[in-house]
């Protein structure tokens, strides 16, 4: 390392940051990397490093984004580079390691969904978090900073569209068995868990974003079509602490895909429709019929369009970074899908009701998303919990 004394690692921090991105699969060349750029353009951060344990691949990757140094190894990365932020783009079974890993040198991080395969590792992460001013670790939720959903948090917020009541979450989207022949696809160890887990979690972050905390929720899942471990499509009835219910259909089946939310409040209904990423055109607000025209008018005002996307999450994570204040998707804010996931699989593999909050240690879905449950858990873990 060179003569530079290392910049303060915790509290506000003001000097151009040093970023780094652990995995160069798709999701960091796709996302994370052009996002990093963009922000590095500004003036904000310089992309000084990236980590695989694949050597050709890390420098392919150094070589086509510009990014200085390529590393095999992560702990030696830390120690040289004293990255500011770090990026995790690697398989949920990697996260809590390289995630405390990268915390206990002073880097705050930055990690795809889906977040860890349990819990506990969750929370293993927030216990390795900084007390006051960070280092914190916040989730790849971008759906949640669009100005779309912006606008109707706000529109909520002012109690202007009334009590959310009746709510709709949607992820129903088509993989095929080419999809699944890859070994990882599938399995609780490796995947994590079916399509509440790895595709429909983002819905339901922005359903819980939007609406608030949920009590309970009552769930049924199913194989219908792939020889897998975990299910391919799911159902769930949720209701949140406001009184309001909700339908949730996770699906991996469906040939006409798409992403939606839709929100019944007294005065309105908020509905949002798209795929993969929203811009503000995909949001409508429907007014009731009594609501006068001017005032509906007003509720068609997204103002300046902002899409959903890991660059509108990234800016406002490095404003908190330089605040050194707690970003939004970290800690207990972004926990709160991956309970209301764990408690999804919890009623459909054991029949009963779960409510927020019941699921912790000595639970057996605190530690493992399948818990066990005979049918589901791999044959050699219903084993161990039998």
């Amino acid at each position: 390392m060179g003569s530079t004394p290392a910049p303060a690692r915790s509290g506000p921090r003001t000097h151009r940051l040093r970023a780094a991105v652990i995995g160069t699969g798709g999701i960091a060349r796709g996302s994370h990397l052009p996002a990093l750029q963009q922000l590095a353009a500004e003036g904000e951060l310089d992309v000084v490093a990236a980590v695989d344990i694949d050597d050709d691949a890390v420098r392919r990757f150094c070589a086509d984004g510009g990014v200085p140094h390529p590393y095999t190894d992560l702990q030696l990365m830390l120690d040289e580079q004293r990255p500011d932020l770090v990026t995790v783009c690697t398989p949920p079974t990697l996260h809590r390691e390289q995630t405390v890993a990268a915390l206990e040198s002073g880097a705050w991080v930055w990690c795809e969904k889906p977040p860890t395969p349990s819990l506990e590792e969750f929370d293993a992460i927030e216990a390795a978090e900084g007390a006051q001013g960070g280092p914190y670790a916040a989730i790849v939720f971008q759906h949640r900073f669009g100005s779309g959903a912006r606008h109707v948090r706000d529109l909520l917020a002012k109690g202007e569209v009334g009590r959310p009541l009746v709510a709709h979450c949607q992820t129903t989207w088509h993989r095929d068995t080419a999809y699944y022949a890859v070994p990882w696809r599938g399995r609780w160890a490796t995947e994590g868990g079916g399509p509440a887990m790895g595709h429909g979690i983002h819905q339901m972050d922005l359903l819980l974003d939007i609406l608030g905390p949920w009590s309970e929720v009552r769930a049924m899942a199913g194989r219908l079509v792939h020889d897998v471990e975990t299910e391919d499509v799911s159902t769930a009835l949720v209701r949140f602490e406001s009184g309001a219910m909700a339908t949730v259909v996770n699906s991996v089946l469906s040939p006409d895909e798409v992403s939606r939310i839709r929100i019944d409040c007294e005065r309105a209904t908020l509905e949002l429709t798209h795929l993969y990423g929203y811009k503000n055109a995909d949001w409508t607000v429907t007014p009731a019929r009594d609501v006068p025209d001017a005032t509906a008018a007003s509720w068609q005002d997204f103002g300046t369009d902002v899409p959903s996307s890991h660059l509108a999450q990234l800016r406002e994570l490095v404003a908190s970074l330089r605040a050194g204040e707690r970003p939004r998707s970290s800690g207990p804010d972004g926990r709160t899908s991956l309970e209301l996931i764990s408690a999804l699989y919890k009623s459909a593999f054991t029949d009963v009701t779960v409510r927020a909050g019941e699921i912790g240690p000595g639970d057996p879905y605190y530690t493992a998303l399948h818990g066990g449950a005979p049918g589901w858990a791999p044959t050699q873990e219903a084993a161990a919990h039998g």
